[in-house]
Order: C-alpha cells, then sequence, then structure tokens
C-alpha cells in the first residue's frame, strides 16, 4: 500500500518507484491491488501499445502502463495544477518520450477526431472522479469516435456498489475485479 501522498509502481522498469501524489480534493489514486490486476489482464498486449489515460489524476494507471512498455501514453487531467505535477513525474522518470500529459477535459479531448492524438489507441482508461457522472459519456464519445484501434480494450474504475455503466451498442464486460470501495472492469467493443 502506498505511503500517505504517493503511489508506487507496481512493476516494470520503475518497479517501486515512488510517486507523489498531489494534494487535490477527490483525487484518488487506483489502489496497487487493483492494477495489478488490471495488468495481469492484459498481460504482455500492454508492450508496444498506445494508451490514452483519460482522467489521470494521480497518474497511476498511465505512469504504470509506460512502466511495463507502452510505447505511448497520453495523459489527460483538467486541473492545471495536477497537470503540472504529472508533467513534473514524467521528467523525473525520464519519460518525456513516452509519456505526454495535457492539461485538457477528457470529454471536450474526445470530440476531437483520433488523429489530433496520433491515431487510435489500443487501450484506453477512465478513472474519473467517483459520483461524476463521467463514465458513460466518456463511453459514448470513444465509441462515436473511432478511438480504439482494432482489438481495443477500455478500462473502467467506479465505485464498486455503484452499477455498472451502460456500455455502448455491442460492447462487453470482459472482466472486472473489486478492491476496497472500488471497481475495477475491463470492456471491449464488438470485434469489427
Amino acid at each position: 500500500m502506498a505511503r500517505r501522498g504517493s503511489l508506487r509502481i507496481v512493476a516494470g522498469r520503475w518497479r517501486g518507484r515512488r510517486i507523489p501524489v498531489p494534494p487535490a480534493p477527490g483525487l484518488r489514486p487506483t489502489p496497487g491491488r487493483l492494477r495489478e490486476t488490471l495488468f495481469n489482464w492484459l498481460g504482455p498486449g500492454i508492450e508496444g501499445a498506445r494508451v490514452l489515460d483519460a482522467f489521470a489524476g494521480s497518474g497511476a494507471l498511465g505512469l504504470e502502463a509506460a512502466s511495463r512498455g507502452a510505447a505511448f501514453v497520453l495523459m489527460l487531467e483538467r486541473d492545471r495544477r495536477v497537470a503540472a505535477h504529472l508533467r513534473r513525474q514524467v521528467e523525473a522518470l525520464e519519460a518525456g518520450g513516452t509519456v505526454r500529459v495535457a492539461a485538457a477535459d477528457a470529454l471536450s479531448w474526445l470530440r476531437r477526431a483520433p488523429e489530433a492524438a496520433g491515431g487510435p489507441f489500443d487501450l484506453v482508461f477512465l478513472d474519473p472522479p467517483f459520483g461524476a457522472g463521467l463514465l458513460e459519456p466518456a463511453l459514448a464519445r470513444l465509441a462515436a469516435g473511432g478511438w480504439l484501434a482494432a482489438g481495443g480494450r477500455v478500462y473502467g474504475e467506479q465505485p464498486a456498489r455503484a452499477p455498472l455503466p451502460e456500455l455502448p451498442a455491442g460492447w462487453r464486460i470482459l472482466r472486472r475485479s473489486r478492491a476496497g470501495d472500488a471497481l475495477g472492469w475491463l470492456a471491449a467493443p464488438p470485434a469489427s
């Protein structure tokens, strides 16, 4: 478990490295156990992947993906101070060639064409602030905008007691796991 104010990278080239978590209201890093479960689900498929961390927050998911070999990680964070903090962490890890941080609202960003971000993504993380009602709109924009590459997956995180979000037509949840008050799930669109 992370010390108060920090999180630990679980595996990969930065394994064991502690990342400070900025003191921002509502910031809730994905628990280490849930991150480990997610990346076990993904297996070697993370290596070389293009990853979008749409609600980056602490950076736990995006930095873990980069640590485990993702080719490119784009982290979106609406709070400019938290985005600046993430940029400092990326710099400290010397990950600027792999990880890019944009101070942007995820739902607004997803109105663009995927080409604005270099093309579709193999994996998208959706871990918005709990109770903000952002999961379903983000899923709808991912589906409508062509943001997922063929075979792409979406990881979502929500309060464990909340009902699962309504998925876009034809999408299905492949796996789910709970850690404390958080429920994580992996979903996929219909095969093309």
